[in-house]
């Protein structure tokens, strides 16, 4: 438990060559020799396969409508800026838990960083998260199912069909087998991306307007700045996936990987749409094609919708699976009881994403508040806290702050952002169920509407 982390971590930064006993010691899993559930052994290759498959996802349909609310050039620095950002807090995610081999989740970063306390709200957020992410790739399996079969089934029955194979695909006790399952889903969304992109081209919106800037209200322009903030929002899962690596030195060239290919993969995805459809591109953006190419679209990144919405309920499994049987046999056996508990959080953690999906009316605007005030500080916020941590118990406390001038002024204006997302994420979402709520737009709960 996390109890009992020790005060100095064995750091694999600080040992040189230093991977080795001294580091299974300390991390997660421990020492694997012939254990029959083996955890560490992703390669970084893979690792990147696994970050892109749960973050280049659904997240992306809605890029090209941010662009038409605040512009094309300011959608595109905003796309590019967040990538480069995330970049950075990557870096400090893995070289905090390059530095702290006993860290599995944010929970386990918490604990360091604010004890008991800090340990039980990070993992809350990060269960909560998971969870809501899981439900919106289900209520996308729905849209991709319904516009295949042109809505002739009840929209609520969809969710529950897409909910069987993701409870199936999220059952594998390591990453390793979801990380094969991630191949073809990468493939997945790239081919349906760039169909996307195909159709929009051939099929240009005629009368469309397109704007290089637009002129807004905050609440309006902000609600643009969330969308590609939960289109990067998958650093929450980073401890977990490095845990399972061979070699977690490797993990940022799995992260530079994943950053340059979303980035890349976002901007080109969104400025192709928008200017061939203009300010009317729906979100997601795949509805806004003809009703072929949208099926077409919509079949073909159904693989990614499934093996993303996998992958979170599997993290938010996993941090209990671990918080329950850290360094006991049953993480590492085949026992009846770690298979009895796994299996049942696997269907808890599904069971709470459908019924969140199809029962709450909100739940789109709930995902726009767990992004809020969970992913701004995951994927941007609480990265600054770990380098300033760091660098004051190992580095000769407030007076390496200062030699190091440069990186805690960064650091402080990282946790500034993460604050400042969190607060306006919270206040546009919120102002947008009131007025959801007075237009009459909320519909009913467990509806086939």
């Amino acid at each position: 438990m996390a109890e009992k982390y020790g005060d100095v971590s064995p750091s694999l930064e600080a040992s040189g060559d230093g991977f080795g006993s001294h580091y299974d010691d300390a991390d997660v899993f421990g020492h694997e020799e012939n254990h029959q559930i083996v955890y560490k052994t992703l390669s970084w290759q893979l690792v990147a396969v696994l970050m892109i498959a749960e973050i280049v996802s659904n997240g992306m349909l809605s890029l090209p409508s941010s662009l038409a609310v605040v512009g094309l050039v300011p959608g595109i620095i905003l796309i590019v800026f967040l990538g480069i950002f995330g970049t950075y807090t990557s870096w400090l995610l893995i070289k905090f838990k390059l530095r702290h081999p006993e860290v599995h989740n944010m929970g386990d970063a918490g604990y360091i960083l604010f004890g008991p306390l800090g340990r039980e709200i990070l993992s809350f957020g990060t269960i909560v998260f998971a969870v809501c992410a899981t439900g919106g790739q289900l209520l996308a399996g729905q849209i991709a199912l319904g516009s295949l079969s042109n809505s002739k089934l009840c929209l609520m029955l969809y969710t529950g069909i897409f909910t069987i194979p993701t409870f199936i695909f999220s059952l594998p006790r390591t990453l390793d087998k979801l990380s094969w399952l991630s191949i073809p889903s990468v493939i997945s969304i790239m081919v349906a991306g760039v169909v996307g992109m195909v159709a929009a081209g051939i099929n240009p919106l005629e009368g469309r307007v397109t704007s290089n800037f637009v002129t807004t209200d905050f609440v309006t322009a902000f609600i643009s700045v969330t969308n590609p903030v939960f289109a990067y929002a998958g650093h929450f899962m980073f401890f977990i996936l490095v845990s399972e690596m061979r070699d977690p030195r490797d993990a940022m060239k799995a992260a530079y990987t994943l950053q340059v290919f979303a980035t890349v993969f976002y901007t080109v995805f969104a400025v192709v749409l928008y200017i061939y459809i203009g300010e009317g591109v729906a979100s997601p953006a795949f509805s806004s094609l003809p009703i072929k190419w949208q099926k077409a679209a919509y079949g073909i990144a159904i693989p990614n919708f499934l093996i993303a919405g996998s992958l979170y309920s599997h993290t938010a499994a996993k941090l209990l699976f671990i918080r329950f049987f850290r360094r006991s046999k049953h993480l590492h056996s085949h026992t009846f009881i770690g298979w009895s508990v796994w299996i049942f959080l696997i269907l808890i953690m599904n069971a709470a994403a459908f019924v969140l999906a199809v029962g709450v009316p909100i739940f789109n605007y709930l995902i726009g508040i767990a992004a809020s005030l969970f992913a701004s500080w995951y994927t941007y916020g609480i990265a600054g806290a770990f380098w300033l941590y760091d660098a004051h118990r190992y580095e000769g406390g407030s007076s390496a702050w200062k030699r190091h001038w440069f990186l805690t002024v960064l650091n402080v204006l990282t946790l500034v952002a993460g604050a400042f997302i969190c607060v306006a994420g919270m206040y546009v979402t919120v102002k947008s169920i009131v007025e959801a709520y007075a237009a009459g737009l909320v519909g009913s709960p467990f509806s086939c509407g």
